[in-house]
């Protein structure tokens, strides 16, 4: 401790100092230290001062709206957050009244906007503390769900993440977490990148599972034996052009004032050999990208030269039409000629380069900064958007040398590919848990877990969404009334909304009358598009106020 205190107090000094000689003052009554241990016995604190006072020592502290305890359990943080949250929750009630009340996509948006956005927020940090302080916060996520989609009060929990298309918590701090991880590997000399467990401590804490290692470390083995792990991630490259220096990329468009759907493909092909004889002195070269299930490539015509080459399959389309301009510029600089007429269908990435000053995308900060050097090399680059599959020959041997690549390029992913790629991650990995709750009555509607239309009156929504999820205030209160389950009487089977709406033979005229068959499927009733009859059906056999 005597070491701790005077190493942190020379640091305290220095501050000062700096403090004084650059006009900025630090008051000790707005000061204090947290001393972070675990260990249970008596211990002394640190003595630290600033001037003639001493600093309080403190067992938490708020910092960028996180509270900090001692021993780093966020346990009173967690219980912070859930009692704010609990009462944003207000909002959603005098929103949703289930006869009368706003949509379920305008109380999810403003769920996410207002409740769902504060406890996403330092997830990456207060997610280290135990399973059992983060499902504190779970009920306050199920509440907001039921309250959105007006389901009953014993509906199931996975079944209202799939109905809302909302995941679970714990998956969506995994999700929030890779992304992080992947923003810090980007970002070159981040503090955090070279914060790795040593092989020496590596040890003692696969010995100590319950010894919380550091965010790079946690992460690394969560994305373990997955697919995403190994990822190359690409470095952020830096616009550092001043205002009055910008790249000045502009694009022509000859094809303008012509829809592709409505015109015809030689019309397109005589504008486009009109613009090559205003550019007969330019050579031509034609870009593509490609992208397909399992396959990722580019390809570039070059003064009849092809050249293709391969990508990550976590590549977008969009990455590889920007990887063939970077490569087609690449060729260019090593060329005698000093005219060239770059042909690409990527209109997206044309429009980017044209506003470069509010571009993001790595790649497409790097052809800013190649075409610059270029043109004060000499070089005149003019760069046309061209219509795909119109017959335009160079452009057709573009896609096609890009669709049929197989020479690999060594490269590494920009993030905006990664994020979405974790995305699909996660995912994947929430069908796998629906996968395997085959018992659940929304399951056997809904095996896929998508985003399905809502129905536009918020009365018949609320009624359409507990009938899928299978949970009724006639079928299931008996679960908060204490009384006995609900028996058909002339069936003497169980009330179930599947018995009711397909199997209970009192109701086959009725089915009759608005089905035209009395052989119906639960999915055909209450699917993805409802049948046009069923409310209707519903209030003849009198089951429509009983939901």
């Amino acid at each position: 401790m005597h070491l701790i205190e005077r190493q942190l107090q020379i640091a305290i000094n220095n501050i000062l100092t700096w403090c004084k000689h650059n006009g900025h003052t630090i008051s000790p009554s707005k000061s204090c230290a947290v001393h972070f241990c675990r260990k249970r016995g008596l211990h002394p604190d640190p003595d630290l001062y600033i001037g003639n006072q001493l600093i309080p020592v403190v067992n938490e502290v708020r910092f960028l709206g996180i509270i900090f305890d001692r021993k780093l359990t966020f346990l009173s943080h967690i219980r912070y957050l859930r009692k704010r949250c609990e009462r944003l929750l207000n909002i959603l009630k005098v929103l949703s009244n289930t006869s009368w009340g706003a949509d379920r996509t305008s109380l999810l948006r403003i769920y996410e906007s207002v409740i769902l956005s504060r406890i996403d927020y330092g997830c990456v940090v207060y997610g280290s503390a135990c399973a059992s302080n983060l499902k504190k916060i779970d009920p306050l996520h199920h509440s907001a769900l039921r309250i959105c989609s007006g389901a009953f009060r014993t509906s199931p929990i996975g079944s209202l993440y799939v109905e809302c298309f909302q995941m679970p918590l714990s998956l969506r701090r995994q999700k929030l977490s890779i992304n992080y991880y992947f923003k810090v590997m980007s970002v070159s000399n981040h503090l955090l990148s070279s914060q790795h467990v040593s092989r020496a401590l590596t040890r003692l804490y696969n010995a100590r599972p319950s010894k919380i290692p550091p965010f790079l470390d946690r992460t690394m083995r969560m994305l373990h034996d997955t697919y995403l792990d190994g990822l190359q991630v690409q470095k952020d490259a830096t616009f550092y052009h001043s205002p009055w220096n910008i790249p000045f990329i502009q694009y022509d468009n000859p094809f303008a004032k012509f829809n592709k759907n409505t015109t015809a493909p030689v019309v397109l092909q005589q504008i486009f050999y009109y613009h090559r004889c205003q550019y007969s002195d330019y050579i031509t070269v034609f870009t593509d990208g490609s992208k397909a299930d399992g396959h990722v490539g580019f390809g570039v015509i070059m003064d009849d030269a092809s050249y293709s080459h391969i990508l990550s399959v976590f590549c977008s389309v969009y990455t590889a039409e920007a990887m063939a301009i970077s490569y087609a510029l690449k060729l260019i600089s090593s060329s005698q000629y000093r005219k060239f007429c770059i042909y690409s269908d990527s209109m997206s990435v044309l429009q980017q380069l044209e506003h470069i000053e509010n571009a993001t995308h790595p790649i497409l900060l790097n052809i800013a900064d190649t075409v610059y050097y270029l043109k004060n090399k000499g070089f005149d680059i003019v760069f046309c958007w061209t219509p795909s599959h119109v017959g335009i020959i160079g452009n057709e041997k573009a896609d096609y040398v890009a669709r049929t690549a197989s020479i690999p390029i060594e490269h590494t992913i920009p993030l905006a590919d990664i994020r979405k790629s974790v995305q699909h991650y996660i995912l994947n990995k929430w069908q796998e848990t629906w996968d395997r709750q085959v018992n659940n009555k929304l399951h056997r509607i809904k095996p896929s877990i998508v985003l399905w239309p809502i129905f536009p009156i918020r009365g018949f929504d609320v009624k359409l969404t507990r009938l899928r999820i299978g949970h009724t205030w006639y079928t299931h209160i008996y679960l908060l009334s204490g009384d006995s389950v609900p028996l058909c009487t002339s069936c003497n089977e169980v009330q179930t909304v599947d018995h009711i709406l397909t199997k209970c033979p009192d109701f086959n005229s009725s089915r009759l009358n608005f089905f035209k068959t009395t052989i119906l499927d639960l999915n055909d009733l209450v699917g993805e598009t409802p049948h046009p009859n069923l409310f209707s059906f519903l209030r003849d056999i009198g089951f429509l106020v009983r939901i």
